[in-house]
């Protein structure tokens, strides 16, 4: 008995790089090596390498070069930002806001910041996912020195009000950074349009190398470096650069302003109709506005999560019950909490996130899997089988 076809339905968790980034890469390992801190030739010729990639990126969000740092992650541009950002604050200046719904690395930093002294607050979000701009406006004053809001929800895809936000600290005199993470390569992302003055972005969300991410500094924002010992990336990231990782996080971004959004961003607006039609007791959770349709969070009644997602799983169908970075956390999501989900909903949750790979085939199969798997173990739960 052959295996079943393999559905790779977790983009959001991560992408494979694109035939063209380890392309671009190769050579990078091998023939082209260098230090982009050496003053030779093969040292010239790599930091023309990541000067290019660098020039990339910046176009992607619409960026001026010096503004671009290079990290090693997500993770590690949030902490920049929210660390560096904080350790520079003025004394007057001393209070954290972050919203409820933040990835682990924006939540957890600021717990550690608060227990270090930082004042902590916490803006709620609506049943809809999206944050209390209401609710964010009482908590701004002339005490708070940066408010973090992530672009896209890693969780539900709902998009939150960025520019909305970027109003209120700044007028508040306070400086805003975004986790954009889940955006690039699904949004046009404009650093300048969106008012921000720090922003996160990592290219394995968009086809390029694990390893390779980047913080969007404005000009004049100051930031205390996390890692001392360099010159590199201007003094704000000490360190020998992960040159190839640096390369094809540059294509990466560079196709990511031709990607498919539109056909991608249709199919997951065509699973959520086929499933809320075919499946008996879909939810979605989060609006149905605001939100990128490629990146799907549903209940179905009366199903674990964790069940469904193994289930899948056997049928060769790749999903999540949520961030891949909460995975080894037993709780039920802490987003779904926040928008008022009981428990038990939230541990019914699964989310698809479809992405360049997918097509109507997949969508289609999904779809007839989730429908016979959500009758067998409805009928596994039911009172005759348990009383057998």
């Amino acid at each position: 008995m052959s295996a079943p076809r393999e559905i790779y339905a977790d983009h959001a968790a991560t992408t494979r790089p694109a035939a063209e980034v380890v392309e671009a890469m190769r050579p990078y390992f091998a023939e082209r090596f260098g230090n982009a801190s050496s003053v030779h030739r093969r040292g010239e010729a790599a930091r023309d390498a990541i000067e290019s990639a660098r020039a990339r990126v910046a176009s992607l969000i619409g960026a001026a070069l010096e503004e671009v740092v290079f990290t090693a992650s997500g993770s590690e541009a949030n902490n920049l930002a929210l660390r560096g950002a904080m350790a520079v604050a003025a004394s007057g200046r001393r209070r954290l806001v972050v919203s409820a719904i933040e990835h682990p690395s924006v939540l957890e930093t600021a717990r550690v910041l608060q227990a270090h002294g930082v004042e902590l607050s916490i803006a709620p979000v609506g049943r809809d996912g999206v944050v209390d701009l209401a609710a964010l406006e009482t908590l701004m004053g002339d005490d708070v020195a940066l408010v973090s809001l992530m672009a896209v929800n890693n969780e539900t895809g709902v998009i939150q009000p960025v520019e909305a936000a970027s109003r209120l600290a700044h007028a508040a005199g306070a400086r805003l950074h975004v986790d954009a993470v889940q955006a690039l390569g699904k949004l046009p992302v404009d650093v300048g349009g969106w008012g921000v003055d720090l922003l996160s972005l990592a290219g394995h969300k968009f086809h390029g190398p694990p390893g390779a991410a980047a913080l969007f500094v404005r000009r004049r924002t100051r930031l205390e470096p996390l890692i001392h010992g360099g010159h590199q990336e201007r003094s704000r990231r000490a360190g020998t650069e992960d040159l190839p990782a640096i390369v094809g996080l540059g294509v990466a971004a560079e196709r990511a302003a031709l990607g498919e959004r539109t056909r991608v961003n249709a199919l997951g607006a065509r699973l959520l109709e086929a499933l809320e039609a075919e499946v008996p007791g879909t939810r979605l959770h989060g609006t149905r506005d605001d939100r990128l349709p490629s990146i799907l969070n549903v209940g179905f009644e009366g199903i674990d999560g964790e069940a469904m997602l193994h289930e899948l799983d056997l049928e060769g169908i790749t999903v999540s019950t949520g961030s891949a970075c909460s995975a080894a956390s037993p709780g039920p999501s802490h987003v779904l909490l926040a928008m008022g989900l009981t428990p038990e909903q939230a541990h019914a949750s699964v989310r698809f996130s479809l992405g360049e790979s997918n097509g109507e085939a997949d969508v289609e199969r999904i779809v007839d899997v989730v429908r016979s798997v959500t009758r067998r173990l409805r009928a596994l739960d039911s009172p005759m089988e348990r009383s057998a």
